[in-house]
Formats: C-alpha cells, structure tokens, sequence
C-alpha cells in the first residue's frame, strides 16, 4: 500500500477522500437539499395563497375580487354551490333531473332555488348533500326520486368521486382544498382570464377539456347547450333501441339491478324518511320523474320479479312519504300523454326538459 498527498492507493484500487473533502461535499448536498425543499415550500405557499384568494369553489366567501366560474362535476362544485349561493329552496335528483335550469324553477315556482342534482347518484349521496344544504335553513326541498337510488353503496368517506370534507368545511377539507395542486391550476386560469388583455384566448382554452371551471353562470350548469339537438336525441326511434337492448337476454341484468324490497326500505328509511323527519320545518316535494311506458313493459316482461318489487315499494314509499305533514308526493309516472309519447325519450326512462 502506497500513502501519497492524503490519499491511499492499494493494489486494489481503493480510494478513500479525506476528511475536510467529505465534509465539504456533505455540506454542499446539505445545502442543496435546504434549496430544495425550500423551493417546495415556496411553491406550495404559493399555490395555498392562489386557492384562498382565488376561491375556485367559493368555500371560503362568494365571488368578489374574480368573476365566478363553475365545473360540470357536481359532486365537488355542490360544495361550494351551497356555501357560495344565496337560496330559499334546494333541488335534488339524478340525471333525470339534472338539466333542468335554476332560473325555470325560479319563474314557475316563485322561490330563489338551487339545483345540487347528482348524475347517477345514490340515497346515500343525496342525503350527504342535503343536510349539508340543509344547515343553510332553505324553507323547502324539490326531491326526484327513482327506484335505482335506494341501493346499497359505500359510506360516503369511502367515496373517491365527492370530496365529504369540503362539505363539512373542517380543518383537513380545508387543507385538501388550499394545498391541492390541480385546484392551484384552475385558480390560475380564472386569475388570468381576469386579465383583459389575455380574456378572449384564456377563455377559449378554457373549454372544459383542459380545465374544470370552464362555466360562468350557474344557471348553465349541466343543462343542454344552446343548439342541443333534441329532436334527435329524444325520439322514438332511440327509445325503442333502448328498449329491445334493455330487454336482450344478455343484458336484461341491467333491470334485475340488485336493489331487493328490502334493501331498498332500509336505504329509504336511513337516507329519506329519516332526513325528512329530522327536519319538519322544511316542505319536502317530492316527485317520481315520467318513466316512459317501455320502462314498466320492459320489467313486466323481462324481470318480472323487479317489477313486483318496484311497485310494492312504491306503495311503501307512498304511504310513509304521505304520512309526514311537510311532504307533498307527485308521481308523474301516471302522465299518460308524456309517458305513452315515445318521442320524448332517449331511451327507456331519461325524458326531454322541453
């Protein structure tokens, strides 16, 4: 072994760095790692300062220093829909009643409403949104109602696609919210489009596509574009495609969907009876949307046994909802003139809103 000039060689080719060297290079990594994460820390400051100021979801205070926008994903934008809005009644549904315009239910029923309808959406879902609505004190509630809506589902904790803490408002929706990467992305993007210069092309880039908050008035919330072709997406002709796919052999499961007499008693009785009893000062309308008559012939022809039990918990329903002083019950599924004009639908159930 040969010493020369603090370093040692062997025949072996090792080579050792002396101490001062090593010292140097660990205070070199030492410091580039404080760089570091000192440069995280920043950009995550930055972007908790972008969320609270900007407010995409308005959790914190209604829109004032940016112009409001609104996102197609009402599991989250409901959240901030029932902290940012002012309103004296709340409606609630699935995608039967989801394109329906706040402004319409404003002029026919003379109330200043919002609409928190959830595309696909169970009871236990519904339920969650309502009471947090309901902390709001609106005076009534416009409910529809199906019979898919009363299946079993997760809790809402385990639910990846509705974010539960931004509705309780606690201290980890709120850090969920400020600390979130993609929500600093849509608070930039609203930021710029505030921006006179950069408007017009901002917000053409802003389509929905690429960003979420592509909406500027809460009235066009998941209703039919302008120039929506409804004549040719509500027709008989789709209707009874739908039908004759429904009541295929291979695909008729879809009408034997899980949801036993039982099963949907118990989730009626949790998630709607006990919300209405709980809040007897609030006027519940609650209403059946009007299946077209395909639904009812499918059923009786297909899944005779899901058709037994749809009507038998009807009858339930109807006499638990109607024995509650603060509920009116409407069941368009009777409406003959829609129900029997295939023309109004685009399958089996989904109506037009025209």
């Amino acid at each position: 072994m040969i010493r020369k000039s603090g370093y040692r060689f062997s025949t072996g080719q090792t080579q050792s760095v002396c101490p001062e060297t090593m010292l140097k290079q660990m205070s070199n990594a030492a410091k580039n790692l404080l760089r570091f994460l000192g440069a995280g820390g920043l950009i995550m400051a930055a972007a908790v300062v972008l969320n609270f100021v900007v407010d995409p979801l308005q959790l914190f205070r209604p829109a004032r220093l940016f112009a409001a926008m609104y996102s197609q994903d009402s599991r989250m934008q409901d959240a901030g829909l029932i902290r940012g809005q002012d309103f004296d009644t709340v409606f609630m549904g699935t995608s039967l009643a989801l394109h329906f315009r706040q402004s319409d239910i404003d002029r026919v029923l003379g109330v200043h409403s919002l609409k928190l309808s959830l595309n696909g959406s169970t009871s236990v879902e519904q339920n969650f949104v309502l009471a947090a609505a309901l902390e709001r004190h609106p005076k009534r509630v416009l409910w529809e109602i199906d019979d898919w809506i009363f299946q079993d589902a997760p809790d809402i904790d385990s639910n990846t696609h509705l974010p539960a803490n931004f509705y309780r408002g606690n201290a980890r929706g709120f850090a969920e919210y400020l600390f979130s990467g993609a929500m600093a992305r849509e608070s930039a993007w609203i930021l710029a489009r505030s921006i006179p210069l950069i408007e017009k092309p901002v917000a053409w880039l802003t389509t929905g596509v690429l960003f979420k908050f592509p909406i500027s008035r809460v009235d066009d919330i998941n209703v039919l574009r302008p120039g929506f072709d409804v004549a040719g997406t509500y027709n008989a002709k789709r209707a009874m495609a739908a039908f004759r796919h429904v009541t295929d052999p291979d695909r008729s499961a879809y009408l034997a969907d899980g949801a036993g007499y039982d099963m949907r008693v118990r989730n009626f009785e949790r998630d709607m009876a006990g919300l209405i009893a709980a809040h007897p000062d609030v006027t519940f309308d609650i209403y059946y949307p009007p299946y077209s008559i395909l639904q009812w012939v499918a059923m009786r022809d297909a899944s005779p046994q899901t058709f037994e039990q749809v009507y038998n918990f009807t009858a339930y329903v109807s006499r638990r909802l109607t024995s509650f002083p603060n509920v009116r019950l409407y069941d368009f599924r009777e409406a003959k003139d829609v129900t029997h004009d295939l023309n109004n639908y685009a399958d089996v159930v989904h109506h037009a809103y025209d």
